[in-house]
């Protein structure tokens, strides 16, 4: 971010002007292999993520539905040394680098469609919910640390069978600590009686938490 701001300095100060290329040129030796290197970083985390993510959005949706997330970057079809150089003149008319790592970016689709164009509500929040719970397997994988786990108002837009299908599969001892906050405490009870599991329940009176009674 650095080295890219720096860059971005020097095309805004030479835009209109004759200029020395070698301090350009300083900047793009920096950027490249960090750059490239960042692009590799986020192609193997991709890879790896995937399954995690997958798997839970299977399990949730009752695997009636295909989800994908491709990571799509410049630097898949050319190396950032060619495309700094072919998007030089470009870079000077908009003051800015056009090109790079930072223009990447995620594709989030629905049965091989836009996700934000055919989702429903509750595809969407099942989408989001499913990146989370891969996210927090994910980073117990690595680190052998079970983060806490917070769902706030998690129910909304969710139908009945994958509320179940999630409280079944927090509930699993691979989750540590969890935190659920819902408007309904009947509809919160219940979810967990249903799924025979075991839940200590408070409520906030006139802003005092209080514990429910078993």
């Amino acid at each position: 971010n650095k080295v890219l701001t720096h860059r971005n300095i020097f095309l805004k100060q030479n835009a209109n002007k004759v200029f020395d290329s070698t301090l350009l040129e300083v900047w793009n030796e920096q950027l490249i292999p960090l750059g490239e290197k960042i692009e590799e970083a986020r192609t193997g985390f991709i890879a790896e993520f995937m399954p995690l993510f997958e798997g839970v959005y299977a399990f949730l949706s009752g695997g009636n539905e295909k989800i994908s997330m491709t990571y799509y970057s410049q630097l898949k079809d050319y190396n950032l040394s060619q495309l700094l150089a072919q998007s030089l003149q470009k870079d000077l008319n908009l003051q800015y680098t056009s090109m790079g790592i930072h223009k990447d970016d995620l594709v989030f689709k629905l049965d091989d469609l836009p996700l934000k164009k055919v989702a429903s509500q509750g595809q969407q929040k099942t989408f989001l919910v499913s990146l989370k719970i891969a996210q927090f397997r994910f980073l117990f994988a690595r680190k052998k640390v079970k983060p806490i786990l917070l769902l706030d108002d998690i129910f909304d837009k969710l139908d009945d069978s994958r509320v179940q299908r999630l409280m079944q599969l927090v509930s699993e001892h691979t989750f540590g600590q969890i935190f659920i906050t819902d408007t309904h405490a009947e509809r919160l009870k219940k979810i967990f009686e249903d799924i025979h599991v075991k839940a200590t329940t408070f409520s906030v009176v006139k802003g005092e938490v209080v514990k429910n009674e078993e």
